[in-house]
């Protein structure tokens, strides 16, 4: 069988850890091209030199002279709805990282254009391609622990001005020419675990669950159009409780940490350790830590243009919920609270909220909103229904 042929787009950032697995693992792959606007922030340039890979300033300009079975897009959000479409309409299949789009109608276009050219679409949300998030989510489905109650995950993950200065469009809520980004801590670092909670409560196996309602409590530190810290409560169209808290604006990193109620059993994950489900009656089943999978993504996705399959495990529909989310919370909350100055604190360039860990540890813990639990700064969103 001959090599699956690539073209990756966007090389700096997260596109060099690509690179890297495809120049130092023997995956049956075949680079024919890459695309960025300057190629040489990646580390690996000097390897893309030697090695006589073609480098493209467009995709445009890629697909004129060649053609690749996948396409992998590391691209900035905004991005992402087009060039999938684009990567599509030339015949290749697509792994772009998340999120799905910037816009519920550019999530749309991408299912469209996905269903008109028969190729699949993969959203890089790292946990659903390991073995171990596909085992619960099946033991899920198949009802092993009981109709599920509530599920709440944190992630206190500390950025310093730098991050959020590392790009243009580094939580911003528009481009210059005034695509929607709303790139956020929800939306961005911490999203896979905001899906993950989505995901695992989905009734088929490329399907998270339907969002019925959305209150959001949005704050920020630094100085970011969009909001660095969130408290988040969902319901399902299952009646199930989603909570998810996460924030850069702390001291010290936490997390993922995760808790999922179900009526047989209690499943909990905290980073570095295996997720363990409890069940009622003292018995215990172990699942590996999805953390240490990233490129499962990868793999998945190289298996699937072999086997000539359009079939994925997370793709536009999985992913769609999330999207959904992001937008409800943004009408739960016009304006995102900013916090007082005389909370704020700062060192080596990372500002952070003094009490603000401490307080959304005690807010997962008792699975309540900050404004729940009459937290001075807190400010409640409204309740926001999401369309079907």
């Amino acid at each position: 069988m001959k090599p699956v042929s690539f073209l990756l787009v966007g090389i700096g950032g997260y596109g060099n850890l690509y690179l890297k697995t495809l120049f130092e693992q023997s995956l049956h792959a075949h680079i024919r091209g890459v695309v960025d606007i300057d190629p040489t922030r990646s580390e690996h340039y000097p390897q893309l030199i030697q090695h006589r890979i073609p480098i493209y300033s467009s995709m445009e300009a890629f697909y004129q002279q060649k053609s690749a079975d996948l396409a992998i897009l590391s691209t900035p959000i905004h991005l992402h709805a087009q060039q999938i479409c684009e990567a599509l309409s030339h015949g290749s299949h697509v792994l772009c990282e998340k999120p799905l789009s910037s816009t519920q109608p550019d999530a749309k276009r991408i299912i469209e254009t996905r269903n008109r050219t028969g190729k699949f679409v993969a959203i890089g949300f790292n946990w659903s391609f390991t073995s171990s998030i596909q085992t619960l989510k099946k033991d899920v489905m198949a009802g092993l622990f009981g109709k599920a109650k509530r599920l709440k995950t944190v992630v206190l993950w500390p950025r310093t001005q730098d991050y959020f200065q590392r790009t243009s469009w580094a939580g911003k809520k528009v481009s210059g020419d005034g695509t929607p980004i709303w790139d956020s801590v929800a939306n961005n670092a911490t999203s896979h675990f905001l899906h993950n909670m989505l995901y695992v409560l989905g009734a088929e196996q490329d399907r998270s669950a339907e969002v019925t309602t959305v209150t959001a409590e949005l704050y920020r530190a630094n100085d970011i159009e969009t909001f660095d810290t969130c408290a988040v409560k969902l319901k399902t169209d299952e009646e199930t409780e989603v909570l998810f808290f996460a924030s850069h604006a702390v001291r010290e990193e936490m997390g993922p940490r995760f808790l999922f109620e179900f009526e047989k059993a209690v499943i909990t994950y905290n980073k570095g350790e295996d997720i363990v489900a409890h069940f009622d009656d003292g018995s215990k089943k172990v699942y590996p830590d999805p953390e240490g999978d990233h490129l499962a993504k990868l793999r998945v996705c190289l298996q699937a243009v072999k086997a000539g399959s359009d079939q994925i495990l997370c793709g536009p529909e999985a992913s769609f919920p999330h999207v959904q989310s992001i937008h409800a919370m943004q009408q739960s909350v016009p304006e995102v609270a900013s916090f007082s100055e005389r909370l704020l604190r700062e060192d080596s360039r990372l500002i952070w909220v003094e009490g603000l860990a401490d307080a959304l540890l005690d807010c997962f813990e008792r699975g309540c909103l900050p404004s729940e639990a009459g937290l001075a700064w807190s400010q409640k969103g409204e309740e926001v229904s999401v369309e079907s």
